[in-house]
């Protein structure tokens, strides 16, 4: 990316909290590519706050989306937003390009939002766990809280493997954070886990 494109986006990204309700609130952004967690994503206005901070923090974002969503004349816009096509009939293909990048020297954030379509789900998707561990990548908790009207980006960190260890801490992170719908909020819990109540096999 450019020197004058980077310096338009904090343009922009500053006159849109000036005038926002909302209040950036974060930790420092991560200095090497991370699976950037977006959670809980409960509203397509997610999409403009996730771009407000990155642009603001200076962070090189990548989010996947599936591929009809880059036909035509949408393809280089959902690119120059940092869009990548997922064809679902190949979507192991989607951890080798982002690898390709990572040893290619490219420092992004891989934004995934693992609560799947906000709502419609108990549990959320494992590809972000997946992705982070086969790419060597550590996880970056961003959030969305309409409480407190914050969001930004929490702590990132080394996923151990320990799956329960893991998503215990996630889960701590996200406890208070409500999302812009919070009655479509989804609990960090992967299928894997099972429910506090129901062990797994």
């Amino acid at each position: 990316m450019t020197y004058g494109c980077r310096m338009l986006r904090r343009l922009v990204s500053r006159v849109y909290w000036a005038c926002s309700r909302w209040r950036l609130v974060s930790e420092p952004a991560p200095d090497r590519p991370t699976v950037l967690v977006g959670a809980p994503h409960t509203s397509n206005w997610d999409f403009v706050l996730m771009l407000a901070i990155a642009w603001r923090l200076d962070v090189d974002v990548r989010w996947l989306g599936k591929k009809s969503l880059f036909a035509g004349w949408r393809e280089p816009i959902m690119r120059a937003l940092g869009g990548i096509p997922v064809d679902r009939s190949d979507a192991g293909r989607v951890v080798a390009e982002v690898v390709e990048r990572v040893r290619a020297g490219e420092v992004f954030g891989l934004v995934v939002t693992p609560d799947g379509t906000r709502g419609a789900h108990q549990y959320w998707k494992s590809g972000f766990y997946r992705i982070a561990q086969e790419a060597g990548m550590p996880v970056t908790l961003g959030y969305v809280d309409r409480t407190t009207m914050t969001t930004g980006l929490g702590p990132t960190f080394e996923l151990t493997g320990d799956v329960a260890a893991d998503m215990d801490r996630i889960r701590a992170f996200y406890a208070d954070k409500a999302g812009v719908r919070p009655h479509l909020r989804i609990e960090p819990r992967l299928r894997s886990e099972g429910t506090p109540d129901t062990p797994v096999d």
